[in-house]
C-alpha cells in the first residue's frame, strides 16, 4: 500500500460511493456537473487529457483536473478497479484530496 495520505483518501471516497472511474462513467459526472475533481494517472495519453480538459472546461462549475505520479497500474492496485481517469464528486473529500496531492508534490506538470 502507498504512504501517500491522497491515496489512502481515494480509497475511503471509492468505499462511500464518491468516485467514477473509468472513461465514460468519469466523462459522465464531468459533463453532468457532478465532478468537483478530476484525477488522471501519470501514464494516459494527452489526448485523453484533453477531452476531460475540454468537457470541464464547458461545465458551469469547472472541476480541476491533475494528473498524479501514479500510473493505470498502480491506482488498480491501490483502488481495486484499472482506471486511467477518475473523478470526485464530492466537495469535501475532493478539495482534501487536491490539497494533499499538491502537499506531496504528486502531480505531473504539464510543462
Amino acid at each position: 500500500m502507498s504512504s501517500k495520505k491522497y491515496i489512502s483518501m481515494l480509497g475511503m471516497a471509492r468505499r462511500a460511493g464518491r468516485l467514477s472511474m473509468g472513461h465514460d462513467m468519469a466523462l459522465a459526472a464531468v459533463k453532468g456537473g457532478k465532478a468537483q475533481l478530476v484525477i488522471f494517472a501519470g501514464d494516459i495519453s494527452d489526448r485523453l487529457v484533453g477531452e476531460f480538459e475540454r468537457a470541464a472546461g464547458d461545465v458551469k462549475n469547472q472541476p480541476p483536473c491533475i494528473r498524479i505520479d501514479e500510473t493505470i497500474n498502480d491506482l488498480h492496485r491501490f483502488l481495486g478497479y484499472k482506471a486511467g481517469v477518475l473523478t470526485v464528486d464530492d466537495k469535501n473529500f475532493s478539495a482534501r484530496i487536491f490539497e494533499l496531492i499538491k502537499e506531496e508534490n504528486a502531480y505531473v506538470d504539464k510543462g
